[in-house]
């Protein structure tokens, strides 16, 4: 198979002379691990200060990773990214606030969100994290099986029904909804919210998709068993696969708490995990629709080299292609290009609320060399390109 994400002209397209220069700029700090630990330990600062540097986080780190501060400010991003026939996934990325009052907003935001997504073609899916509908603790205690309190099992109720609302509006419009992962040790609880969300509305075609965290060496036999459910029950699946968020976090708690890490003991079996169950729902696309999410050029070769082996074509509406904005452009315009389904996650919100993502985005990067190594060599190449 051509690899095709070589072509840096396609790649960067949308980003004028002084947005490349900045995209390199950035990815060479990022390169850094203490400059970056000494960054985003000052950034944390100067924000709970209140110290007024908003517009210097809004010019550099903000909109090479956000589209906005709202909807309609992501709209310019959105449409020239339509423009190269790559769809958006607008992700409001303020994180989960431990007070019901938030919650609530949280979920009055998402219903905007799934009316606003039902009138633009180019953002097909909605989205949302478990934790801006219910507290973290919460969601813990339930997977754990504790007792809940008679206040917990009103809270829990109220947690149920943000789902529920919120699934049954995008089931009316139509719209697909991704429902975000997080740390093994709340998943349960969410997971089988989500099942119950799918075996209610997904009766026809996967409206609800859950996101399973490949990097967990448990989720290819979740993946099967919830396969072998749907078939019994007659419901459809949508499954978002990812390799995984919280690996720091997860060994670590493993190690202190002394349990066995739910975490892969290798990046190959992390790599060959995702694989596998990409393949699976390849399988089973009678049954599954899937949403891989991966900025791992191998694993987008594979799943495009799987299709063309099966002759399913390109813009086979149940597969589909992400990668989060800012970040691996030459898969993300290059596999549109060739007329895969391809949406990027554009995270939007307040400057100051959006900060734990912006960090979390930073320190990903850093951990993973090879990804910052390979956008500083494709900005280089274009950069070169562009000069010649």
């Amino acid at each position: 198979m051509t690899r095709i994400f070589e072509d840096t002209a396609t790649a960067f397209a949308l980003k004028s002379d002084a947005e490349l220069e900045r995209a390199y700029f950035l990815f060479k700090l990022i390169s850094n691990e203490p400059l970056v630990k000494i960054g985003t330990g000052l950034t944390n600062f100067a924000i709970k200060a209140r110290l007024p540097v908003e517009g210097l986080i809004r010019t550099t780190v903000f909109d090479h990773f956000c589209g906005g501060v709202s909807e309609q400010d992501c709209m310019p991003v959105v449409e020239k990214m339509w423009g190269k026939r790559v769809s958006t996934v607008l992700d409001y990325s303020v994180e989960g606030k431990e007070t019901e009052d938030p919650l609530d907003d949280a979920l009055a935001k998402t219903l905007e969100m799934l009316d606003f997504v039902k009138r633009k073609d180019a953002i097909p899916f909605a989205v949302f994290k478990p934790t801006g509908y219910g507290r973290f603790a919460l969601f813990q205690k339930v997977s754990e099986g504790k007792t809940l309190t008679s206040p917990e099992k009103s809270e829990w109720e109220r947690v149920v029904d943000r789902f529920d609302q919120t699934c049954k509006k995008a089931f009316d419009l139509g719209v697909s909804l991704l429902i975000d992962a997080e740390e093994s040790w709340m998943q349960d609880a969410a997971d089988d919210l989500v099942e119950q969300m799918m075996r209610k509305y997904n009766q026809e075609h996967a409206i609800v998709f859950n996101t399973l965290q490949m990097y967990r060496w448990d989720r290819m036999e979740y993946l099967e068993r919830l396969y072998e459910t749907a078939q019994k029950e007659g419901f459809k699946l949508g499954i978002k696969v990812v390799r995984g968020a919280y690996l720091e976090k997860e060994n670590e708690r493993a190690e202190d708490k002394g349990y066995k890490s739910p975490i892969c003991s290798s990046k190959q079996e992390t790599d060959e995990n995702f694989d596998r169950a990409v393949v699976f729902c390849l399988d089973h696309l009678e049954t599954i629709s899937v949403f891989a999410g991966t900025h791992n050029e191998l694993s987008s070769h594979k799943l495009m080299e799987q299709m063309q082996q099966r002759e399913i074509p390109a813009n086979d509406p149940r597969i589909w292609f992400g990668q989060l904005y800012g970040m691996s452009d030459h898969i993300s315009f290059n596999m549109a290009k060739e007329g895969y389904n391809v949406a990027k996650y554009l995270p939007f919100g307040p400057v100051r609320d959006v900060m734990p993502y912006l960090i979390r985005r930073a320190e990903e990067n850093t951990s993973v060399a090879g990804q910052t190594n390979r956008e500083l060599e494709l900005l280089k190449k274009e950069r070169k390109r562009r000069k010649l």
